[in-house]
Parts: C-alpha cells; sequence; structure tokens
C-alpha cells in the first residue's frame, strides 16, 4: 500500500494496530545519495574501523535525505505456519513547517538508479510525509509559541499564492460572518494555508471542512481573539505539531513497542533513523551504538544471518537481497525439511504479489520481512540437524537460536566482519596485508598503485611511507595472485606485511 502526505494521518491509527499486533517490523529505505564525494578519502575501505567508517557515513547522512521508507510487518504467528504481511510504501519528504529550511544534496548516480527502477519524483516531491527530528520540532515548538514561525516550503508558493489571492479578492466586498470555501487542498496543505491567512489577514478565522477544504470567514478582531482562545481550534500548537511531525509520529510508534526490527545491510538505514527521526547524529560512534540499542533492543540484519548460514547450512552464495529471497523461496534448500511457510499479503497490500518491485523501499521491506520467516524456517533445519529441537519453534526460541547474530548489523569492506550494537565490537579475519616496496619509479601516489593493481584484482591502498604502500584484500586468492604475479617486477616488490619489520614505528623504536 502506498501512503503519502494526503492520506498518512488517515492511517495512522491503523497503522499504530499493526504494529502492536506485529511478531517483528521489517524496514528499508531510499537515499538521494549514499557517499559524500565531496571530501577527499570518503569512500568505503577495508582499512576503516567501524569508528571511522562511522565518521564517513555520518556526512554522508547529513548531506542527503530520505525519500522513501517501506515497511513490512507479520501478524502473530498461528499454529499453522502461516504469516499476513502488511507491506507499506511511505514517501517522505523534510518538513517545511519551521524557522529553518532543510538543505539536502542529490547524487546523481543515485537519482539515476532509482529512476531506472521507476521511482516517482513527484510523489516525492508533491505529496512526501514530513517528518523532523527532535531538535527541530523544539525550534518549530518554540517559535510557535513565540509566534515567529514560517513556511519554508518554495514548493507549496503557488499553492499559498492561489489562495491569498482568492482570499483577498474576496474579503473586499465581503460583509461580517460571510463565508468562502477553498477546495484541493491536500495533506498537510490544510495546516499551513490556515496559518499563513492567520497571520496575514487579523479579521478572518478558518476551519478544515471535510477533505481536502478549508473554510474562510470574515470577523472582527474581537470575535476573532475569542475563537483563537476556544479549546474547538483546529490550528492549536499540539495539532501543528502532530502535523508538521509526520512520519516521526509513527517512528515514535515503533520506538516505544520495541518490536524486533529487520533490515538488509541496516547500517546507512540505522544511522537515518536516529538523523531524521530522533536527533541529529552525535560525533561519537559509542554513543550511536548506544542510542540505538535504546531505540530497538532486538535487531536482526538479514545479511548477517545468510552469511552464517551459508557456512552452518551449505546456503548458496548470494550478492543481493532479492537473490537471497529467491534462494530461501526455492524448495531446493531443503526437499527433505519441513515446508516452507506459506506468506500471505493482507487485503490492501497486494500490489507485490505478483509483480516485483526491486529497489521500491517497500517491496524491499517485503523481502526482508519475507526472507526473515524464511530464514526461521532455514535455522529449524540447522537445529533440528542438530538434534536441538523437534517441534516448530516460537519467535523467542528463534531468538535463542540466533543469538551470536541478534543485534549485529552487516559491515561492508572493513575492519570487523559486523558492527554489534549491544557489545564489543570483534575483529575480522581478513586475508594477510601486503607491503610493495616501490625501486626507481619516483613519486608513485596511492591512485597510481591502486590502478596498477586493478587490473589483477581489487585491493585497498594505503601509503606506508616514502616508498611503501600497504595493500588490503578481502579475497586470499588475489593475495596469492599478486605475490606470484610480480615476483620479478623490476620496480615493484611485494611481500607479505610483518608488523615487526614493515611498521615506522618499529622500525623508528629500533633505530
Amino acid at each position: 500500500m502506498e501512503v503519502g502526505a494526503e492520506g498518512f494521518a488517515r492511517h495512522l491509527p491503523c497503522l499504530r494496530r499493526r504494529i502492536l499486533r506485529a511478531t517483528f517490523v521489517a524496514l528499508d529505505m531510499e537515499f538521494t545519495g549514499l557517499h559524500s564525494t565531496s571530501l577527499q578519502n570518503n569512500e568505503p575501505s577495508l582499512f576503516d574501523s567501524p569508528a571511522e567508517r562511522y565518521v564517513k557515513a555520518r556526512q554522508g547522512v547529513q548531506r542527503f535525505t530520505l525519500v522513501q521508507l517501506g515497511k513490512c510487518g507479520s501478524d502473530t504467528e498461528s499454529d499453522l505456519p502461516r504469516y499476513v504481511v502488511h507491506s507499506y510504501n511511505f514517501f517522505l519528504f523534510p518538513s517545511t513547517l519551521g524557522v529553518k529550511d532543510v538543505e539536502f544534496t542529490l547524487s546523481a548516480s543515485s537519482i539515476q538508479f532509482l529512476s531506472h527502477y521507476g521511482f516517482d519524483y513527484n510523489k516525492f516531491l508533491k505529496d512526501g510525509i514530513p517528518y523532523m527530528n527532535e531538535v527541530q520540532e523544539k525550534f518549530l515548538r518554540q517559535h510557535l509559541l513565540a509566534g515567529t514561525w514560517k513556511v519554508c516550503s518554495n514548493a507549496d508558493r503557488d499553492v499559498m499564492k492561489k489562495a491569498i489571492d482568492e482570499v483577498t479578492t474576496w474579503i473586499a466586498a465581503a460583509k461580517e460572518g460571510d463565508t468562502l470555501i477553498l477546495q484541493d487542498l491536500s495533506g498537510y496543505h490544510m495546516i499551513d494555508v490556515q496559518l499563513v491567512l492567520r497571520q496575514a489577514l487579523e479579521n478572518v478565522w478558518t476551519e478544515p471542512l471535510g477533505d481536502k477544504k478549508v473554510i474562510v470567514k470574515k470577523v472582527n478582531p474581537e470575535h476573532r481573539q475569542l475563537l483563537e482562545n476556544s479549546s474547538y481550534d483546529h490550528c492549536k500548537e499540539e495539532l501543528i505539531l502532530l502535523s508538521a511531525r509526520g512520519f516521526t509520529n509513527l517512528f515514535e510508534i515503533l520506538v516505544k513497542v520495541k518490536k524486533p526490527l529487520v533490515g538488509h545491510n541496516m547500517l546507512m538505514d540505522l544511522m537515518h533513523l536516529h538523523d531524521k527521526f530522533y536527533r541529529p547524529l552525535p560525533e561519537s560512534y559509542e554513543e550511536f551504538k548506544r542510542n540505538i540499542h535504546n531505540l530497538f533492543p532486538v535487531i536482526i540484519d538479514t545479511k548477517t544471518v545468510t552469511k552464517s548460514v551459508q557456512k552452518k547450512c551449505l546456503f548458496p552464495r548470494v550478492s543481493s537481497l532479492v537473490e537471497a529471497y529467491a534462494v530461501l523461496c526455492s524448495s531446493n534448500l531443503n526437499p527433505k525439511g519441513p515446508p516452507c511457510p506459506v506468506i500471505a499479503l493482507a487485503s490492501g497490500c497486494s500490489r507485490y504479489a505478483e509483480k516485483k518491485f526491486p529497489h521500491e523501499a517497500g517491496y524491499d521491506a517485503f523481502l526482508c520481512g519475507s526472507g526473515k520467516i524464511f530464514l526461521k524456517n532455514s535455522f529449524r533445519v540447522c537445529v533440528e540437524i542438530c538434534g536441538a529441537v523437534e517441534a516448530e519453534p516460537s519467535f523467542s526460541q528463534y531468538l535463542t537460536v540466533l543469538a551470536e547474530h541478534v543485534n549485529k548489523v552487516n559491515f561492508i569492506r572493513g575492519g570487523v566482519s559486523s558492527i554489534n550494537f549491544s557489545g564489543e565490537d570483534s575483529p575480522c579475519r581478513h586475508p594477510p596485508a601486503l607491503v610493495v616496496h616501490v625501486r626507481g619509479w619516483p613519486g608513485l601516489t596511492e591512485e597510481q598503485i591502486y590502478q596498477e593493481f586493478k587490473a589483477h584484482c581489487r585491493f585497498d591502498v594505503r601509503r606506508l611511507s616514502k616508498n611503501q604502500f600497504i595493500l588490503l584484500s578481502n579475497k586470499y586468492k588475489h593475495v596469492r595472485h599478486v605475490l606470484r604475479d610480480y615476483r620479478h617486477h623490476p620496480h615493484l616488490q611485494v611481500s607479505v606485511y610483518r608488523h615487526w619489520r614493515h611498521s615506522p614505528s618499529v622500525n623508528c623504536l629500533l633505530q
């Protein structure tokens, strides 16, 4: 089900009920960009520690914004292996009701990528659900109390201009008590138009009138003051905040109920959740981890789990969420095991029943949620092989079996295999680093070394000294190939890195 600003408030009570009933909630997001290219050495690297990667990713999260968020929830499991999933696709756009205009960057490659998969930018721009974090809400609340708020949206100028022109033309000849109805006001325009008219004209009063309509009434200033102080004012501070906060209201429901949160390669998703709906990302990596764990105590990254299943249950190696889902749906994975669970799409959320929509946030959230269910079945197979359980395990038993992977989010190309949100990060085992000693080839840069070895395999490069570079790869065969192929190179001597021999700090100490 697609949900935009116009229908979000209407759907919110139902969404709350769905979340309360759900066994877990799966999320996926699409962004205007991933990694900022305006800063040097900002690309992810195998040399990155989690804290270093966080600093790089934080810069990207601060520059880019969310365009789409997908949510999929599964109703509580029955005695049968059957799950009813409710999948939603939300278009999002930063709140424009406040005192600070929100700026964000577009990455050409990301925009082209989303366009290739049919992303509707009109819905993002015209019907995106507003949202704000705690700091932005505090600013808005202060300025609402002081009466110094303003609407920042340039995109809504036509709507505002049409409404103001219509009212100012009408009010010149109108008598006290006369009314005018403004039509076709969607979503948060209902609030914005009323606030603008009330601020511009002291002798009008406004009220919402059914769907997409606002009634404007000519009143005297004394009557206007009485209406403002009444309990029936639809533009009171709390109602304005409710409208301006938009999707943040649903985020707070997710935080309050503490349902297990499921995703795939979730690090960027979690960082955007924190930055856009909770608080601006802190400088400290450890503080970010603590905050996320407090918000969502149980996180399951299907990428981390599938990597484990690959090792334990002969799961085929896959590189994407779509491939993982296809394998998990296949009966060939375990033909003698228990039947795969039946996943039924709820009424009103059946768009993904017959057609694929890759890289649409709601569809990817559906794949994450369905993949989690199938992974549960796969882990049941693993547990049965070990003779640990016979009956269909409950969700809590499933989490017990999965305990070593809970709260561990996949870390792409870095010093650890996953980020542990409930403990210390454990280093992963990489192939040995290589050291390249340059002779008779002065002035070589890291980029030139990278290009030199790029034809053979992919290495990350870091300068060690004036004539030495360290190479890191995540594949043992690449290390073997380079050691073999560069054995007799006239200018580049390649060997396995030994800390006691090659570290500048050790050499300095020995000297």
